[in-house]
């Protein structure tokens, strides 16, 4: 892999993994169809992903800031016996995004990810999620505004919250964050909330990803030909992503979904398409 390709992937992880149109689907299209394979691919993958999880915590670095004061707080609470003084925002926001991460666990640990992944290298299945995923966002704009928050709207709500990402967003061609942000929409927070909520959500569930496939970058190594494209495309990524999240912050306040998901309809349309007459 050249640096430019590199660049082409972290442009392409930047945008799709924040913006609701599904980074995975996207990537495994651009293999598929262009024949690109990835040396040091895990390690390459890795990068990219913590380098949109630097993007995040840049965004939205004040809650992030609360997130780690909350989880100190908490833990000083239930070793002193305090907890019964109630908790605050932080803690509160801490435990909300535990609730919505425990959906993922059994999904890891009976390997529903990787079975599902085995869908990468079908693209006419890619094709029909990403019109699945175009539908959901239409949805996700069609549900009514509500005030409920992440941080007082109860312990119910991450948790379906979670469930979608964990039933919904592990599919290739399904937006995590698309699946994340209907989830939120569906189970009562407004539009604003149910993306922060879902930008958030995405941290545990970034490193986790990363985590999990360590064992594999270790086993497979790096080579020295691919230092330049793994910084390249890790510090392209990091960029873009961080230009896509305010994008989209832009868009839930002022318009709506609907680009996004005839964007994927039409590419969905093509893949499937494309695939039947190759």
């Amino acid at each position: 892999m050249g640096i430019l390709e590199a660049i082409i992937y972290g442009i392409i992880q930047g945008i799709a993994e924040f913006l609701p149109v599904s980074s995975s689907g996207h990537l495994a299209l651009a293999q598929n169809f262009f024949g690109t394979q990835t040396e040091s691919g895990f390690t390459f993958n890795i990068a990219l992903h913590l380098a949109t999880l630097v993007s995040v915590c840049i965004v939205f670095r004040s809650d992030v800031l609360m997130l780690i004061k909350g989880f100190f707080s908490l833990a000083k609470k239930l070793f002193t016996g305090k907890i019964k003084q109630g908790l605050n925002s932080g803690e509160r926001l801490f435990l909300m995004l535990c609730i919505a991460t425990l959906p993922l666990i059994p999904v890891k640990l009976l390997g529903l990810d990787e079975a599902v992944e085995a869908l990468s290298g079908v693209s006419w299945a890619i094709g029909l999620l990403l019109i699945f995923n175009g539908l959901m966002l239409v949805l996700s704009d069609r549900l009514r505004s509500k005030s409920a928050t992440a941080e007082n709207g109860g312990y119910l709500r991450p948790l379906g919250v979670g469930v979608m990402q964990a039933l919904i967003g592990i599919f290739p061609g399904i937006s995590r964050s698309g699946s994340t942000i209907t989830g939120g929409r569906i189970f009562g927070y407004t539009r604003e909330e149910a993306v922060r909520f879902s930008f958030l959500m995405s941290i545990p569930a970034i490193l986790g990803a990363c985590v999990t496939e360590l064992p594999d970058m270790f086993e497979e190594g790096i080579s020295a030909s691919m230092l330049a494209p793994v910084l390249a495309g890790a510090v392209t990524a990091a960029v873009v992503g961080f230009f896509a999240i305010k994008l989209l912050q832009y868009l839930t306040k002022n318009k709506s979904f609907t680009f996004f998901a005839v964007y994927c309809i039409i590419i969905g349309v093509c893949a499937v398409i494309a695939d039947v007459l190759m």
